[in-house]
């Protein structure tokens, strides 16, 4: 069985990334696919694991609009007679719609859309159509000469990233980050559901959102009393309960049982400083005093502005850069994200 997935093109890489990360921490044995930038398709899929991965996929990934159950495949030619071949019985309960989505083709979407509706209702009994409330929801995807007949079982809650965003939390501060990278980023941890991450900068808590609602167990610190407070306010908002804020100097930090990962994003702001310390200050004192709190095989995934040099300071820690992404900000910033590993 196979999903067909239809990714962001809000980052040339992260997307795909974030999806290798979670295929290997949730051991979704696999044939990736990549069709183009946007389209990804996961083939052979067993079927009796096919529903929980399914489940798995749409309630993790951050960079990923949709995820399909991939029906049937055809030219555009063969288009009629793939749909009618197909039982929709099986995937259609009452009432559907059909979308249509193009990557590189010129098709006419209206009239595709109309096409395959018919053809399905024509050959479907006790079936309707409703286009604004279907409870049944058929994606066709058109590349180049290509269609891809999918079934939408479980939808993305495309509404949380923009519900979600920093200022409509109870506690907002200046410069966080956006949940969506917030989500990428504890994925590319490789953290699952029980897992014990830490954000020893965390600010108003975005990261450890993210962390929590994957399923983790999480830690946050932070040397302002303010930002201790408004992570714990904004993680009881979204109903997160398994955590723990301190107010510490990330440099004295003594965790009590050692992380499964860390995943933050330390400020760096041009008027930061940590007791007189500067960025560099900050980053390298950061890098020596975590490396004791995390597990033998823990990821840290850390965000740096791109003035950073920070491979010169992993050489003097006990750490090694296992990917490195890019994201421009504005002219004067670009944001590195970074997952690094513990040299064993």
């Amino acid at each position: 069985m196979d999903l067909l997935l239809i990714l962001s093109q809000e980052h040339d890489k992260l997307p795909l990334a974030e999806l290798r990360a979670v295929l290997e921490v949730e051991n979704i044995e696999t044939e990736l696919e990549v069709v183009c930038p946007e389209l990804v398709i996961l083939r052979n899929l067993e079927e009796d694991v096919f529903d929980d991965y399914y489940r798995i996929l749409v309630r993790r990934l951050g960079y990923t609009h949709e995820v399909h159950h991939l029906i049937d495949e055809c030219g555009y030619e063969d288009l009629d007679d793939a749909v009618k071949a197909i039982d929709w019985s099986n995937f259609i309960d009452e009432n559907f719609a059909v979308r249509v989505k193009r990557f590189n083709t010129e098709i006419d979407t209206v009239a595709t859309e109309r096409r395959v509706g018919h053809l399905i209702l024509t050959n479907t009994e006790n079936i309707s159509v409703n286009l604004s409330d279907p409870k049944s929801f058929v994606r066709v995807v058109a590349h180049h000469d290509n269609v891809y007949l999918c079934y939408g079982r479980y939808q993305l809650n495309k509404k949380y990233f923009e519900e979600m965003k920093p200022h409509k939390r109870p506690f907002f501060h200046p410069g966080c980050m956006s949940p969506k990278l917030a989500r990428c980023m504890t994925n590319l941890a490789r953290v699952k559901e029980g897992d014990l991450v830490l954000d020893p900068f965390c600010g108003t808590g975005g990261i450890l959102i993210e962390a929590g609602l994957i399923g983790c167990k999480v830690v946050g610190c932070d040397i302002d009393w303010r930002m201790k407070k408004g992570t714990a306010t904004n993680l009881d908002y979204v109903g997160i309960t398994d955590y723990q804020t301190h107010v510490v100097d990330v440099r004295e930090l003594e965790m009590y049982e050692e992380v499964d990962a860390v995943v933050t994003d330390p400020p760096y702001g041009i008027s930061t400083t940590i007791c007189g310390e500067g960025a560099s200050g900050i980053f390298s004192e950061f890098l020596q005093s975590i490396e004791h709190s995390m597990k033998k095989d823990a990821l840290l995934v850390m965000a740096s502005p791109h003035t950073l040099d920070i491979d010169s300071l992993l050489k003097d820690v006990g750490f090694i850069l296992l990917e490195r992404y890019e994201i421009k900000m504005h002219r004067s910033l670009t944001r590195i994200i970074s997952v690094i590993a513990k040299i064993h």
